[in-house]
């Protein structure tokens, strides 16, 4: 099997690119900057290529042969670049990479969106969920460019499925991290919470995310499908209910989970895709806590 992974020099692509190379898929691996210049995740891959993916013609060779895309390229924040940058970007790439490969008959595509689509992670108006657990049909309160481009990002992905028949799976990420860029979002969170009250104290390890991205290629689906891909707790030490209760006064509690259970639904990514995860950062936190003591 066959498959392009796009924004292969960053941090979920380079992870992406290494898992699914362990698997046994052939890898094509591409990025803005040549390979030697990005990260060293391209390097495990059976071929590379970079370019400019606003390029209608660059875009149809990099998905020609493919028997799935994963298009992960993305500028990944509002201040990234000005806001016609993230927006012509982000938007325009996910346009040209999707349909290219809907046209050329890529049967499974996976689109890397974010769960700044809904709006609040970014927002400056202190926006609030306005159901608990957080479904993939929360409306989308968007007011800043990266949410919006990763709105419009899975309506193109939507769109394709529809036109050309491809299977396309957006998937909608919170921060991502491992090791020390893990741990160093987990003391900022931790230090004040309210700085993390636009994404809902969510996070995923980045191992687990290129485990789903797997799980969206091959999984038996058909049509498009928008999921959530979060870890089942939060980055934080305080429970759930109280952090909701505090940061978001307005929300609905009803059926806030109990503990640090996250706030997001978990039920599609796992009905859909199998997906459970394998890596948390508690347990290691509780024995530090117990070596200390």
């Amino acid at each position: 099997m066959r498959v392009l992974v796009t924004g292969a020099g960053g941090t979920l692509g380079s992870e992406v690119v290494a898992h699914l190379t362990a698997l046994g898929w052939s890898v094509r691996a591409h990025d803005r900057t040549p390979p030697q210049e990005a990260a060293p995740g391209p390097a495990a891959a059976a071929e590379t290529a970079c370019g400019e993916l606003l390029d209608p013609g660059h875009a149809r060779t990099v998905v020609s042969g493919m028997d799935a895309v994963v298009h992960a390229a993305a500028l990944p924040s509002p201040g990234a670049g000005t806001e016609q940058e993230v927006f012509s970007n982000n938007v325009m790439a996910a346009y040209q990479v999707l349909g290219a490969a809907g046209r050329a008959g890529v049967p499974r595509i996976v689109y890397v969106s974010s769960l700044s689509a809904l709006g609040m992670a970014w927002s400056v108006q202190d926006r609030s969920p306005t159901e608990i657990p957080v479904t993939e049909a929360h409306p989308c309160l968007a007011e800043d460019v990266y949410g919006l481009s990763k709105r419009l990002g899975e309506l193109i992905a939507e769109t394709v499925s529809r036109r050309w028949g491809s299977t396309v799976v957006s998937l909608r990420f919170p921060f991502l991290g491992s090791g020390d860029r893990l741990r160093a979002h987990l003391r900022h969170v931790q230090a004040d919470p309210g700085r993390d009250r636009g994404a809902l104290w969510s996070w995923l390890d980045t191992r687990d995310a290129a485990r789903g991205i797997a799980a969206a290629l091959t999984r038996p689906l058909t049509g498009h499908h928008l999921i959530n891909l979060v870890a089942p707790d939060t980055t934080a030490t305080r429970p759930t209910r109280e952090l909701l209760a505090r940061y978001h006064p307005s929300a609905p509690l009803d059926h806030a989970p109990d503990g640090f259970g996250t706030p997001y639904a978990t039920g599609p990514a796992t009905r859909l895709l199998g997906f459970t995860t394998i890596h948390g950062w508690r347990q290691g936190a509780a024995r530090q806590e117990e070596t200390s003591s």
